[in-house]
């Protein structure tokens, strides 16, 4: 291994979870749980990023146990023994590869849509019933709405904990419930969730309160934010780089023990070209553990999968190894690529990255 690649391949310490390197499976939906069931497949799709050198894996979205959670056909979620008893073989098999794993806990908020299962007549759930500006489509969350929901990330926090993940990862991106909240366009509040970004914040902060004060110590909670939203690419929590700041600190005050930041492109900076990417700035206003994550080891970001351009080739690390070297972040979230080759990280630990098997959309539509 070459003196380039000695961070991303060291060990690391997160809030005393002990990571035997600096790569990290990020969260993939993968729709293959019908009723909510992980595939029998899944501790062996999971077991191999294992293998193949991962040293903390993201799981793909769980949904939450919510009526509403639901946005998308066959996702997982963890409110039956069967599917109970999946994760539980998921987590035994990852582990017995040296690696950890935490359990991605995930709302859709307004994307769902009127008639999706499993309970048709429920309506996807907003903090002010916009999806995007404009429009009123879908229901306004009560105040006792609210409080229910955050108890409900809790619970479920500990079921992740009795099931045996290291931890979990709130979903707080990606213009899903959490980040709706977060977003001054659509959260149009008035009580004490809507406002300021303190206000704003304040769902997301009594959730990792919450989910931190009924699980253990050595139980790790983060929250994944980023500023895009898939209703809109160039939105934005906040702009104004003083705001961010006081953004993530919200975050780590509520007791987060990470923070994971997804940008479409790693390599970009926040606010300038050769700044500080989002991770960057959140580990430099916090101190907190951070992830990076964005289209790691390809040459094109993931939106160009859904306008048909979905072959990608491998390209270097040199940035990636630059600014983990530099210690902007902490850890690097990979996905794409650990979809087409499960063995990515031993590859590119072993001066192999000319072997990778380059990622095309073949790899969304199969369990590999």
């Amino acid at each position: 291994m070459n003196d380039q690649k000695n961070t991303l391949f060291s060990a690391y310490n997160l809030n005393g979870l002990n990571l035997r390197n600096r790569v990290v499976m990020a969260p993939m939906t993968r729709n293959f749980s019908p009723n909510g069931i992980p595939k029998d497949y899944a501790p062996t799709y999971y077991a191999r990023r294992a293998q193949g050198g991962v040293g903390l894996i993201l799981t793909e979205g769980v949904e939450v146990s919510h009526r509403a959670a639901s946005g998308y056909p066959n996702c997982p979620n963890l409110e039956t023994d069967e599917a109970k008893k999946m994760w539980e073989k998921v987590v035994t098999e990852v582990h017995k590869n040296n690696s950890s794993i935490f359990c991605q806990l995930w709302h859709v908020g307004g994307i769902r849509k009127p008639g999706m299962p499993p309970i048709p007549e429920v309506p996807g759930f907003t903090p002010s019933g916009y999806v995007v500006p404009g429009k009123k489509v879908a229901h306004e969350m009560t105040h006792e709405e609210i409080k229910e929901l955050i108890e409900v990330y809790a619970e479920d926090a500990k079921i992740c904990e009795e099931i045996g993940f290291d931890g979990v990862e709130i979903h707080g991106a990606h213009g899903y419930l959490i980040d709706q909240f977060f977003w001054d366009q659509i959260n149009l509040r008035t009580d004490e969730y809507g406002g300021s970004i303190e206000n704003r914040s304040k769902l997301a902060k009594e959730i990792l309160e919450a989910s931190q004060k009924i699980t253990s110590d050595s139980f790790k909670i983060g929250i994944r934010v980023s500023q895009w939203k898939q209703q809109d690419y160039e939105a934005k929590i906040t702009s104004d780089a003083e705001e961010l700041n006081k953004f993530f600190n919200i975050l780590k005050d509520a007791g987060a023990d990470f923070i994971h930041c997804s940008n479409r492109r790693f390599w970009e900076g926040e606010f300038n070209t050769k700044g500080l990417n989002l991770a960057g700035v959140a580990k430099e206003a916090t101190g907190l553990p951070t992830i990076s994550v964005g289209s790691v080891g390809l040459d094109k970001d993931f939106i160009k999968l859904y306008s048909g351009d979905h072959k990608t080739q491998t390209v270097d690390l040199n940035i990636l190894h630059e600014k983990l070297n530099k210690s902007e972040f902490d850890l690097i979230a990979v996905g794409r690529a650990l979809l087409s080759d499960p063995d990515w990280a031993n590859k590119v630990q072993d001066g192999k990255e000319d072997q990778i098997v380059p990622f095309d959309k073949s790899f969304v539509e199969n369990y590999v």
